[in-house]
């Protein structure tokens, strides 16, 4: 006579359908595999959606840099791409261990973001990422163009753009204001292709490098300012706040000297 069948998938299945115990177990069966299949599926596709991220962030900032005033012109006649690089902000160097690809990622840690006290605080951030991806344009060896995203606070929330500044990290070449929540017709002007273009020419520093740039509360009437909106002075004041900041030591300042110094 045979003894126990000791298999414990066979002794499942031998039980009835009407188990309750079979249909627990299956129905656990199943879940686990499912899991572990949808798991499995995640980290396989994480490459490929962190690659089209990437692509897909290419092809925003290229867009963005065609419709800034002058920087289609200027890419053409100078023959050359746009390249890309994450930058360490606190040493003003390419990241080592972060890439465009991973940078999401490397954001998703509390730990790669430092916190700005009261005082550090133009842009009213509260915080500021460690690492931010930059673009840049060589013409032979030297950089003559760096695309910079900016964010800060503006009046109705939080604003977003891209500068691009000239070789020599003070010629403001032209802005796309790329996110806002400002007032329609008064501060949500900061959109429009006609304010944008009063950037190209601005300077940022004066004599001594010092950071003076800003928004006019009317016409501007030096080379480190641009015309204000009329009716918007929040917004003009959140807009200079968040140039100030980042392209002072706490931004990109480190990044900005290195690239002066040639040594980028």
């Amino acid at each position: 006579m045979a003894g126990p069948d000791r298999n414990p998938i066979r002794r499942l299945l031998a039980l009835p359908n009407e188990s309750r115990t079979k249909t627990v177990l299956v129905a656990f069966l199943v879940s686990a595999v499912c899991a572990a299949l949808v798991s499995g599926a995640t980290v396989m596709l994480r490459p490929i959606q962190a690659a089209n991220r990437a692509a897909e962030e290419q092809a925003r900032i290229a867009a963005l840099v065609e419709g800034i005033p002058g920087m289609a012109e200027l890419l053409e006649r100078s023959g050359g791409e746009l390249s890309t690089v994450v930058i360490d902000l606190e040493s003003g160097r390419a990241a080592q261990e972060v890439t465009p690809a991973t940078l999401q990622t490397a954001l998703a840690d509390p730990a790669n973001w430092t916190a700005l006290d009261a005082g550090e605080d133009l842009a009213g951030l509260g915080q500021r990422p460690d690492y931010v991806q930059v673009f840049l344009l060589r013409n032979g060896e030297e950089i003559s163009l760096v695309l910079l995203p900016l964010s800060g606070q503006g009046y109705g929330g939080r604003i977003d753009a891209i500068m691009a500044l000239r070789g020599d990290m003070n010629n403001v070449a032209g802005i796309a204001v790329t996110n806002h929540s400002e007032t329609p017709g008064l501060g949500g002007r900061i959109e429009e292709a006609a304010w944008q273009a009063g950037f190209p020419g601005t300077e940022l520093r004066d004599a001594s490098g010092e950071v003076q740039f800003r928004v006019a509360r009317g016409t501007a009437s030096s080379v480190h300012e641009v015309d204000g909106i009329t009716g918007a002075t929040r917004t003009g004041r959140g807009v200079t706040n968040m140039v100030r900041f980042w392209m002072g030591p706490d931004g990109y300042g480190p990044l900005m000297d290195a690239i002066r110094r040639g040594e980028f």
